[in-house]
């Protein structure tokens, strides 16, 4: 038996069952949250337990980041102000191309430290060479939900080759690390795949039972382009080719008709809200406000920390709470509670994982604790607001993913942030070459 007993610390639960801020106790056994709540948990929880003194500590569930691109931690600041496809077309991809085994697995355990150390247990991927970081993630200790990220401009032996590689990686890895890896496929997106690759993606989706992830709808070009190649704007033709006949996960999604948000709502699509990566890009503002007054499925992702640029999720929830209320006018577009379940609770759901997000008996132990005796958390007038308003990744104290501490005092448990560090400069001047 291994029993941990957080001990009179604040929570903020993300459960419909508990007030929002809870002062009280967790008791955590076998990597599930068996109690949470204001009284001392029973004698019977208590016996055998290590105690965790949780005064001075707030204790929350950890973040879920449903977009980004782990490898490409090697770019952070090698191209900033530029559109996306400059961006990428001149930038990213150029550079990209001289990855090796080696660059891909250093950026991913780069980006990996980073969200551990900001607060981030689950993530979604979509890159190459993805069991690089299907073993990263393994080793570190958090939740991966990754995908083989397929750009189909290329022959047609080339596209084989893709669709068959990024099938083989999701069979492979689906379930692996005792269930904390999950797999997807993901056509990169409507402009970068013909029409019949993402099909063929589709049906894979249903032979191998598998959701579908892509971006769609990041900018205004984008969407134009759809319309004068395929006579079609992204939703209606994604819709055509099948795509949300498989659980679908869209990153951006930025530029949406009403229509489009009624029908992505009736199709159950989730989306990932990357408001940074999208002001730094000048992609747009994405329809917040009436993507939830919907009820679509949304969630908050980084993107890559080459369009970011870092990995720090509380920052993005802060963005998804100040961004809305500016650009519509409305103070309460995007409350703090709101913003806050986008990383949490929704972003768990977003992704179909109905076993994170919340602290509740019967949950995975995936939490993180903040370090609130600090100037910025005082006074204690609204935990909530402090945390969305006023904290940043570097309050993070501790982490733990299924009941496993993987940071303790800032300090990385499961990685060597030193060799890290060292290995991720030596990759980057590599490719400057």
């Amino acid at each position: 038996m291994n029993r941990l007993w957080i001990k009179d610390g604040a929570f903020i639960t993300m459960s419909a069952q508990q007030p929002q801020v809870l002062q009280g106790h967790m008791i955590v056994e076998d990597g599930i949250i068996q109690y949470v709540g204001a009284a001392e948990p029973s004698a019977e929880l208590q016996a055998g337990s290590e105690v965790v003194n949780g005064q001075g500590l707030l204790f929350m569930p950890g973040l879920v980041n449903t977009h980004g691109h782990a490898a490409m931690s090697l770019l952070r600041g090698y191209s900033d102000d530029q559109n996306l496809q400059v961006w990428l077309a001149e930038k990213m991809w150029p550079m990209e191309a001289k990855y090796t085994e080696q660059d891909t697995r250093v950026g991913g355990k780069l980006t990996i430290a980073e969200m551990l150390l900001s607060g981030t247990t689950t993530f979604v991927d979509m890159y190459d060479r993805m069991e690089i970081i299907a073993e990263a993630t393994i080793e570190a200790g958090l939740r991966g939900f990754l995908t083989r990220g397929v750009i189909g401009l290329c022959s047609e032996e080339e596209q084989n080759e893709k669709l068959n590689n990024s099938v083989a990686f999701a069979r492979e890895w689906n379930g692996a690390g005792n269930g904390r890896i999950r797999t997807m496929l993901a056509p990169h997106a409507p402009y970068t795949c013909p029409p019949q690759y993402i099909e063929r993606f589709v049906q894979a989706a249903h032979d191998y039972d598998l959701p579908l992830h892509t971006h769609m709808s990041e900018t205004a070009a984008e969407v134009q382009q759809n319309v004068d190649e395929y006579g079609a704007r992204p939703v209606e033709h994604l819709e055509k080719l099948g795509f949300f006949t498989r659980p679908a996960l869209l990153a951006h999604a930025v530029h949406l008709t009403d229509e489009e948000i009624t029908k992505l709502a009736e199709l159950n699509a989730s989306i990932s809200h990357n408001p940074i990566s999208n002001l730094k890009l000048a992609s747009g503002v994405a329809r917040v406000p009436e993507l939830l007054r919907a009820g679509v499925k949304l969630s908050l992702g980084t993107d890559s920390v080459a369009s970011n640029n870092n990995m720090d999720l509380f920052q993005e929830i802060r963005a998804a709470a100040l961004l809305h209320k500016g650009v519509s006018g409305d103070p309460t577009a995007v409350p703090a509670y709101t913003a806050l379940e986008l990383a949490t609770s929704r972003g768990a759901e977003a992704i179909w994982h109905d076993h994170i997000g919340v602290l509740e008996a019967g949950k995975a132990a995936d939490f993180i604790a903040l370090n609130i005796d600090q100037p910025h958390f005082f006074p204690r007038t609204d935990l909530v607001s402090h945390v969305v308003y006023a904290a940043s990744g570097r309050d993070v104290e501790h982490v733990w993913v299924a009941g496993k501490q993987l940071v303790k005092h800032r300090q990385l448990l499961t990685m060597d942030e030193e060799k890290i560090r060292f290995e991720a400069q030596a990759s980057f001047e590599r490719l400057l070459t």
